[in-house]
């Protein structure tokens, strides 16, 4: 008889959950915002009680559930101890894990939002019947999960997986809100694609359709690429070389069976991966330059899949 897992995605705005039956079959999605008020002290309460009120709901028993997996946008440590969350209220360390097994009654997982999302898409999407894996999200900001033999890589100091924060800019980097300079977010993000390709407008002595733009955004750049737009094309080309590069170097050093990339930038397409391909390539050592580089399938729903998925852990 199967036995049902809960994975638990915690965003900025909202906490979205999935039931689903220990074999990945979704029972039901569910969700409610995310109250960060008084520094997020009702989180981690509410989230303990949407699935005691869903489980009450479908009759389901505390000992039928195998556990509850949940991903939240901070970096976190071998404990479950989310060392902060800036986008959730939480500026100091939560133990995340102790005090939603005490919530709950039942076992608990956690890792970081990018992490789950990668461990979504080895299980049921992109990297389907792989191990390991390496997954960008290009969104606001860049993050990144590792999976390595099926085991999510936090590190000793929820560092693991950090991939944005990459140096990409060794010399006069742009400012990250990391503290650091040049790191590979600030160049590869939506808001870092934006902020090249304005520097860009303000020099070039190309006739781009982009100087027509109000209100730039990164789709429009892929969009004029496509077109044939030649600063867009050497813009998407930069992206691609900054991707590929640091997707050679992640993979020399973890040997994955996959590359994904996800968020809002990749929906950009093969476009993107074309460049980060053909960079990738001529970075990556000769052993390793045909691992696959693939979008993500899952899109919002990988981070409860990935939670279900840590759940069984």
């Amino acid at each position: 008889m199967n036995k049902y897992v809960i994975g638990v995605d915690i965003g900025g705005t909202t906490i979205k959950f999935g039931l689903f039956l220990d074999n990945g079959d979704l029972i039901e999605k569910f969700a409610i915002p995310t109250d960060t008020s008084n520094d997020g002290e009702k989180l981690l309460p509410d989230t303990a009680n949407a699935i005691i009120n869903k489980l009450t709901e479908r009759g389901i028993a505390k000992d039928d559930v195998l556990g509850v997996g949940l991903g939240i946008p901070g970096p976190v440590n071998e404990d479950g101890i989310v060392l902060f969350g800036a986008n959730i209220g939480w500026e100091n360390p939560v133990p995340v894990k102790a005090i939603l097994t005490d919530l709950l009654d039942m076992k608990v997982n956690v890792t970081n939002d990018a992490n789950i999302a990668a461990l979504g898409e080895i299980w049921l999407g992109a990297a389907k019947g792989t191990k390991s894996a390496v997954m960008y999200t290009l969104g606001t900001g860049v993050g990144g999960g590792i999976v390595i033999d099926g085991k999510v890589i936090n590190g000793a100091h929820g560092a693991g997986g950090e991939i944005g924060h990459l140096t990409a800019i060794p010399i006069d980097g742009p400012q990250c809100g990391c503290g650091k300079r040049g790191c590979l977010e600030t160049v590869a993000s939506a808001t870092g694609i934006v902020r090249v390709a304005k520097e860009a407008l303000e020099l070039t002595e190309f006739n781009s359709t982009l100087h027509e733009v109000e209100n730039l955004e990164a789709k429009d750049i892929f969009d004029a690429a496509r077109t044939g737009d030649v600063l867009a094309k050497e813009l998407v080309d930069q992206v691609g070389f900054y991707l590929g590069l640091s997707a050679a170097n992640l993979a020399v050093s973890v040997d994955p069976e996959k590359i994904i990339f996800g968020g809002g930038v990749a929906y950009a397409g093969e476009i993107l991966i074309d460049a980060i391909t053909r960079y990738y390539k001529k970075y990556a050592l000769k052993s390793i330059r045909d691992i696959p580089i693939i979008l993500a399938t899952l899109g919002n729903d990988a981070g409860i899949i990935g939670g279900a998925f840590l759940a069984k852990e």
